[in-house]
């Protein structure tokens, strides 16, 4: 049979694309892989996520920018595949020996000298080719100009216009002869063929009819990677030497047969329309009145938009938020849900709510569900549905990393699929890194989506798998001041991407609520800083505030408010005075009157028993208030915080909330509980105190902490805690002057917030009420202390007005600081295409970098804990044996995991230096890149001036260094 598409060329040319190669013999199973065949696999590849895997809504977006239905998907395959033809240059044929020699065989030449070891990628190459053969077909300025940097950046890393010129113009790299130019154009044109584009012009036809925005743009940057990896496996895409061979209908044949072994698939698809009894089908009882006004508002909505949820602690917004995501991907045309938590411990309960949910779904969907943060291979729910894929000699973290970024192909790190066992997690693909947002379903931290609004390499793989789905927020409250830089500038490109969101939060600063709302409303603009939105202010609480753009591009804005599904609470506000300590280290901590005060207090109010809930700002404070109280009370004291192991921190979690949760059948409130925590009692804590003790924090977060007093109804209390009472420590009022207020405390959270704060506190201390009405007053106590009314004493006004500067000047310099790393740079939110878009990024980071990217402050270090009992004797926290150098054997890697703690900001440096992995973990997936900890018997160790000791009761306990200033 009679090859008929050289017929336009001069016969050498099917010689010269019979030699171009893409994949060296060594990258491509032994076979050379020819390059036009590389670049039909990755179009082959690229129809099958158009028909299996692309959201409804970004196939309608598609087919609008190609010029009408059925258009967007050949237009989608041609822009994956494209992205290689800078491969057809000098400057890369010359990499490989035997390429070489093929190529030159063929009649391609170049003068060796000329491109030997100069440094020109083929990303850029390709580019500069494609450019100049667009504008020759006369493809508009505009359409060629959103185009080339799909193919620049298809690497990671999307460069200038200006960066597409060679090293010192050298125009031989490229390829600047006749047959060369041929070779380029030709290559464009049969693959253009290959897919569909007849005629003498084919790349005519290519051009679309409309430039997408940059969102989708970035959206589409982030499938032509994907495409391009999953062709990129040499295990499913062996070499093609032979040009014959090498057709679309062959390409499609291999596609098919990789995505069905590595398992891929999307998320539900076209979605139905929820019936008026999927509530209750989903989590078993009707919507409360927030729950059911959420629903009405969503439909009331006239597009995809950003929905605010303020309600209650224990409203259940979540349960809202996640019928809420079903309605909007329904009318939408979303694939899957992206629902972020502020931290890995809100994360991990979340995900087993996920899959709950899911399971009500069905069509297996529960099973599609990533859990995304550092350390999920800590929690034991998801090794177990990991490990029941199949067997894993490999860390997915690790093994399914990116594909290596050589001038051949793939890495050794290449991705396969599970060879046996029940599949109870999303395909394994999705699993390696950057790539966690492209499973049909996640739950994760926050900083999944704050991670996809920096400016670093392979950005856009994050934003592919955010784009197509509903994305929910939770305690988005608990954002600062640098994390909401990210934030915003993260909504901004969910808003121009029409993507759905929902944010959720006891409350919100009415300031807060007005910038997530126009960073949003920005997006849809694709405007800079418009103006503020005119955003009543809710009338009643719970409340949704929805806003959206209308069919004329303005905003559209709706707000509504109903009554909460409990009565107010009267929680009465006591103030247990501390002073300030002489010693520069008590000042910290405050260890030994402040604790005694508790003590004295606590045995009062426990004659007749019951539950408290402490919560101190610092680490070493609740360590020392647990060991006063411990001396009191004995085994009827917990203690929650960061520096217990994983092993105890998540023992004593689950005990707390299984003791002090929902009341169910069968379970037995404890007559005299007393847990002393950090502030990992103040978000998602489903736990249910008589009384509350808790340090002074911002009044948004002391009304979190609140919403853990008297929590669940039913429960049986002491008659002297019949009253919810929250008695506020840390601070020592004195009405002739400003208030003493912990250091560590200001430290944390500035003394500006802490003052306006301890006002309102004190206020209701000594009013005749003498208590806040809990829900009721939660939004007008935060807009007094958030807002710019005065509400300190006068007495006070000078360390007020001292406190807001620091605090002012403290804002405006962490803005300054996270402004270098948004996706974004300033001025920029209105250019047209992505040129440019990663001038000035930040090199390649580490995963573990990218938590100290979002979250301001010094990083801090992880480390394993181990004890080594002697030379030959180490052992895990749990007690089980290791091998004399640390090895590990399959069945302790469990208890080796628990004993991962993370250390104190100020060890950072020090344990970095002194510690890396124990000789016998590094050929280990998951532990070649962890420091090991060893304890001695007694539980210590000393890293450069600190002493540590691992106590079972206290958790990690640090000395020496510098004291806290």
């Amino acid at each position: 049979m009679v090859d008929d598409r050289w017929q336009w060329y001069p016969p050498e040319v099917e010689g010269w694309l019979g030699a171009l190669w893409g994949k060296s013999a060594g990258r491509a199973g032994g076979t050379a892989n020819l390059l036009l065949s590389h670049m039909l696999d990755t179009a082959a590849v690229a129809e099958i996520v158009w028909d299996r895997y692309l959201p409804p809504v970004t196939r309608r977006r598609l087919d609008a920018v190609a010029g009408g239905p059925g258009k967007g998907r050949r237009l989608f395959a041609w822009l994956c595949g494209i992205h290689d033809c800078g491969k057809a240059t000098p400057v890369f044929q010359c990499l490989d020996p035997a390429g070489e020699a093929a190529v030159r065989q063929a009649g391609l030449s170049w003068d060796k000298y000329a491109v030997k070891g100069v440094s020109w990628r083929h990303d850029k190459a390709g580019a500069r080719v494609l450019r100049a053969l667009l504008t020759e077909a006369t493809w508009s300025k505009e359409q060629v100009g959103w185009v080339w940097p799909l193919v620049a950046g298809h690497h990671g890393l999307v460069p200038t216009l200006g960066q597409l010129s060679p090293p010192k113009r050298n125009e031989r790299l490229q390829g600047n002869s006749r047959p060369w130019k041929l070779a380029q154009s030709a290559l464009v044109e049969v693959f253009s063929r290959e897919l569909g584009y007849e005629g003498e012009a084919p790349l005519a036809a290519v051009e679309p009819l409309e430039v997408p925005s940059r969102a989708v743009q970035l959206q589409l940057a982030g499938f032509v990677v994907m495409a391009d990896w999953i062709a990129s496996d040499e295990r499913h895409f062996t070499g093609v030497s032979d040009l014959a061979r090498v057709t679309m209908p062959q390409a499609r044949q291999r596609a098919a047969a990789a995505w069905a072994r590595l398992g891929l698939r999307g998320g539900w698809g076209a979605l139905p329309l929820p019936g008026p009894e999927a509530f209750r089908d989903r989590f078993g009882h009707g919507p409360r009145p927030s729950q059911e006004l959420v629903l009405d508002v969503v439909r009331r909505m006239g597009g995809p938009g950003l929905v605010i949820v303020e309600a209650p602690m224990g409203e259940g917004k979540t349960k809202a938020a996640l019928a809420a995501a079903e309605l909007m991907a329904a009318r939408h045309g979303a694939d899957g849900v992206f629902l972020g938590m502020p931290t890995q411990a809100t994360a991990d309960p979340m995900f087993t709510q996920v899959r709950s949910w899911l399971r009500e779904v069905g069509d297996g969907l529960e099973d599609q569900v990533a859990l995304l943060h550092g350390k999920r291979m800590v929690n034991k729910q998801w090794r177990a549905l990991l490990e029941g894929t199949g067997e894993w000699g490999q860390d997915a973290d690790s093994y399914y990393s990116s594909v290596g970024e050589d001038e051949f192909g793939m890495s050794t790190d290449c991705f396969d699929g599970c060879e046996g066992g029940e599949r109870r997690v999303p395909a394994e693909w999705f699993l390696g890194r950057r790539r966690g947002l492209l499973s049909p379903f996640a739950v994760g931290t926050i900083d999944q989506l704050l991670y996809a609004a920096t400016r670093t390499k392979h950005v856009m793989l994050r934003t592919a798998g955010l784009m197509g789905k509903v994305v929910i927020l939770d305690e988005v409250h608990a954002a600062d001041v640098y994390m909401s830089q990210f934030l915003l500038e993260g909504l901004w490109w969910l808003g121009q991407a029409g993507v759905p969101v929902v944010l959720l939060s006891a409350t919100l600063p009415p300031e807060q609520r007005r910038d997530l709302a126009a960073a949003y409303l920005a997006g849809t603009q694709s405007a800079e800083a418009p103006a503020a939105p005119e955003l009543p202010e809710p009338q009643g609480y719970p409340s949704v505030t929805a806003v959206w753009p209308g069919r004329d591009g303005q905003p559209e804005v709706l707000v509504e408010s109903t009554e909460s599904w409990r009565h107010d609470l009267q929680v009465r506000i006591e103030v247990l005075h501390e002073q300030p300590a002489t010693d520069a280290q008590a000042a910290d901590d405050d260890t030994g009157p402040a604790d005694a005060a508790v003590t004295d207090y606590l045995r009062e109010r426990l004659t007749d028993g019951g539950c408290v809930l402490i919560i101190r700002n610092t680490v070493a404070r609740a360590q020392a208030t647990f060991d006063a109280l411990h001396k009191e009370y004995g085994a009827d004291v917990r203690l929650l915080h960061a520096r217990l192991h994983a092993g105890h921190r998540a023992d004593r979690t689950q005990e707390v909330l299984e003791l002090l949760g929902p009341p169910r059948e069968g379970s037995d409130r404890p007559g005299r509980l007393i847990v002393v925590a950090t502030q990992l009692a103040e978000q998602s804590f489903d736990v249910d105190a008589d009384l509350l003790i808790t340090d002074l924090a911002p009044m948004d977060l002391l009304l979190q902490r609140i919403g853990r007093l008297h929590r669940h109804d039913g429960v049986k209390r002491p008659h002297a805690l019949s009253q919810p009472t929250v008695v506020v420590t840390g601070i020592g009022l004195d009405g002739d002057r400003a208030p003493y207020i912990l250091r560590a405390s200001e430290g944390i959270y500035g003394r500006y917030l802490l003052l306006r704060t301890a006002a309102e506190v004190g206020r209701a201390a000594t009013s005749d009420e003498g208590a806040w009405s809990i829900p009721g007053q939660v939004p007008d106590l935060v807009a007094r202390v958030y807002g710019t009314d005065p509400v300190v004493p006068a007495a006070w006004a000078e360390a007020e007005a001292q406190g807001w500067q620091e605090w002012e000047e403290r804002q405006t310099e962490r803005r300054a600081k996270a402004a270098g790393y948004l996706l974004t740079r300033a001025g920029e939110h209105g250019a047209q295409t992505l040129a440019g878009l990663h001038y000035g990024a930040l090199g390649k980071l580490a995963e573990g970098q990218f938590e100290a990217l979002v979250r301001d402050g010094d990083p801090s270090a992880e480390v394993v804990l181990v004890r080594r009992l002697g030379e030959d004797d180490v052992r895990a926290v749990t007690g089980r044996s290791l091998g004399p150098n640390g090895e590990v054997a399959a069945e302790v890697v469990d208890d080796v995991l628990s004993g991962t703690v993370r250390l104190p900001a100020r060890l950072t440096e020090a344990a970095e230096q002194a510690l890396g992995p124990l000789s016998g973990w590094r050929d280990h997936p998951w532990l070649r890149h962890s420091l090991a900890l060893e304890l001695d018997g007694q539980g210590e160790a000393v890293i450069g001036d600190f002493r540590l000791r691992y106590d079972d009761l206290l958790g990690l306990v640090v000395s020496g260094g510098r004291p806290y200033r």
